[in-house]
């Protein structure tokens, strides 16, 4: 588990060296491999879960203003 650690941080490290040096592509992916390699250790494992659920959670509250058509749960006065 240390050593996923420390290339995590090498990562992080290099996305920032790439950023100071305006290499977006290096930043991405340095930042690329980081993420990929936080999600294969124990602690990240539920971060696609995670972000699904918030994907979807926004997708379901944002549909009807998309579709113009009222919520549900709306109860307007007036």
């Amino acid at each position: 588990m240390s050593s996923v650690g420390v290339l995590i941080v090498f990562a992080i490290v290099g996305a920032v060296i790439c950023a100071k040096c305006r290499v977006p592509a290096g930043a991405v992916v340095f930042s690329l491999v980081a993420l990929v390699l936080f999600v294969a250790t124990p602690a990240g494992q539920g971060l696609p879960a995670a972000v699904a659920s918030f994907l979807s959670t926004v997708d379901d509250s944002t549909t009807p203003a998309l579709t113009h058509q009222p919520s549900t749960g709306s109860e307007a006065v007036g």
